[in-house]
């Protein structure tokens, strides 16, 4: 079974950075594409990135192009997301979620089969 645990959320002013860390265990993450998504009080869980299992392929949302990085360590098991230039509206929970083919899909959420617990991510002076 894999068992996935973010980390790295926090407070921090607008126009910080954050990085988000997946951890993972169980299995071999290089098996599976991970997606990041955010959930926002009031509003659906929405994609924001994705990465491939080799790491070769990246994805975006429109709302954080340019901002946000999606990466990779398959021999730490280990998916980040480095987030700049930070928003009040980008404040959320963010969660990765693992998918069982390698290739990233779209953000529906059904095509993801393991999520973590989430991390808090505020944004605010």
């Amino acid at each position: 079974q894999l068992q996935l645990v973010e980390s790295g959320g926090g407070l921090v002013q607008p126009g910080g950075s954050l990085r988000l860390s997946c951890a993972a265990s169980g299995r071999t993450l290089a098996n599976y594409a991970i997606g990041w998504f955010r959930q926002a009080p009031g509003k659906e869980r929405e994609g924001v990135s994705c990465i491939s299992g080799s790491g070769g392929s990246l994805n975006y949302a429109d709302s954080v192009k340019g901002r946000f990085t999606v990466s990779r360590d398959n021999a730490k098991n280990t998916v980040y997301l480095q987030v700049n230039s930070l928003k009040p509206e980008d404040t959320a929970v963010y969660y990765c979620a693992a998918r069982v083919f390698r290739a990233c899909s779209n953000y529906a959420l059904r095509e993801y089969q393991y999520w973590g617990q989430g991390t808090q991510v505020t944004v605010s002076s």
